[in-house]
């Protein structure tokens, strides 16, 4: 088998046996292919431990930055308390409107809010209703405006808060100082701001499998 082919097989032993998809999230993402929606939602076994991340942390506020068709919406609102509540912010109103449906089909609308912008938009808006802080935020959205997530997740969250950052190797570019693609360099702003930050500890992860390279950064917040 080739490196790949051994990736994909090994996420699929660890999804049969640790992450299952089941109707509703199967679902889920039929609907988002129905749609034509891009598949560059997280994986079964990533959502899973999106999930478990929340419950660790004893989340009952979540923010999450990019829905789109809501899958890591539904892992991370089963992690809520029966009073907990999620806001998604999605740009694409297209997208908002499958992701809306899946997490209706999940049980979860009355917890779960997907608010429709572009989250450097949405966020100072959702800043001033001065919500209480969120003990979760999950980042997934256009990587150039990595670092300002970041930023907005550290004025919306708490001591003991964490921040979770998708996407963060870009097949091995992150690496690159000289690269001129914006995703690439929004993500060096996120991790050089989280490595440097006072208010901030955190690492990055590789990983590989069905979506291939990449991998995550995570992120707590001390003060």
């Amino acid at each position: 088998m080739s490196e790949s082919q051994v990736w994909d097989a090994v996420d699929a032993y660890f999804t049969a046996h640790l992450a299952p998809d089941d109707e509703v999230t199967a679902a889920a993402l039929r609907d988002s292919d129905a749609a034509g929606l891009p598949g560059i939602n997280v994986t079964a076994s990533q959502g899973k431990l999106l999930q478990l991340l929340a419950e660790i942390q004893g989340a009952r506020a979540i923010l999450e930055i990019g829905t789109l068709a809501g899958y890591s919406t539904i892992w991370l609102g089963r992690a809520l308390p029966p009073d907990g509540r999620l806001i998604s912010l999605e740009y694409d109103p297209r997208h908002a409107e499958v992701a809306v449906r899946n997490i209706a089909r999940a049980g979860l609308d009355k917890q779960v809010e997907v608010r429709v912008g572009a989250a450097l938009d949405s966020l100072p808006l959702l800043a001033d209703e001065n919500p209480p802080p969120f003990d979760l935020v999950f980042i997934d959205a256009d990587k150039a405006n990595n670092a300002h997530y970041v930023e907005w997740a550290l004025r919306l969250t708490r001591a003991g808060s964490l921040i979770v950052l998708d996407n963060v190797v870009r097949g091995g570019r992150v690496a690159d100082a000289d690269s001129e693609s914006d995703d690439v360099r929004g993500t060096r702003a996120a991790l050089e701001l989280i490595g440097s930050h006072p208010r901030l500890t955190g690492t990055a992860i590789q990983t590989v499998g069905t979506k291939g390279y990449d991998g995550f950064a995570l992120a707590r917040v001390l003060a």
